[in-house]
């Protein structure tokens, strides 16, 4: 039984996730360990950064793909089935730039309608750190890597592929901003 809102987001998501596709489940392991390590950054938030980033990528489970967008139809499963928490819900929905992947994809306007960026950019940017730190099989790795190994298995010119070179600059731009913040606060990353 769960005792904590990240206790939960574990067991769903493990439930999830663990069998159907035990890669993402290895990956969403690594991001949440990573939110983890940014306690003392992000303070009282910690439960909300680490429900968030070991629940980030549900919507790829098999039973919960709807629009085959998977921010959205997480976020859609942990609102309507689940009740989660709004910040939790909002940050699964737009994690990592998830607004032009959408855009892509023609559902920006659902997307921002229902579920709009959660005003809080330490939180947002710490939940962009950790999921581009992290390869699919949920080691540590660079931006840059993670991008590279993303291009390589999507493809430059598919949705994914377009959208990834597009939120580049702003995926570096998060990871800066986190790293800045840690050294201003004194926590090594």
């Amino acid at each position: 039984m769960a005792t904590t809102e990240a206790d939960w987001a574990y067991e769903l998501a493990g439930e999830l996730l663990r069998d159907s596709l035990p890669r993402r489940w290895a990956h969403t392991q690594g991001v949440a360990a990573c939110a983890q390590t940014l306690a003392l950054l992000v303070g009282d938030d910690v439960g909300v950064l680490e429900s968030a980033a070991v629940l980030h990528d549900v919507g790829y489970a098999p039973p919960l793909v709807d629009t085959g967008f998977h921010p959205l139809d997480g976020a859609r499963y942990l609102r309507d089935t689940h009740a989660a928490d709004e910040r939790v819900v909002r940050l699964v929905a737009n994690h990592t730039y998830a607004l032009l992947e959408a855009e892509e994809r023609g559902l920006r306007d659902e997307l921002a309608d229902e579920f709009p960026l959660l005003n809080d950019p330490l939180l947002v940017d710490a939940l962009v750190y950790c999921d581009m730190t992290t390869t699919p099989d949920g080691r540590r790795t660079t931006p840059h890597e993670r991008l590279k190994e993303i291009l390589d298995r999507y493809g430059e010119d598919s949705v994914v592929g377009r959208f990834i070179r597009r939120a580049a600059p702003h995926i570096h731009a998060s990871v800066d901003r986190v790293r800045a913040a840690a050294v201003e606060a004194g926590v090594e990353l």
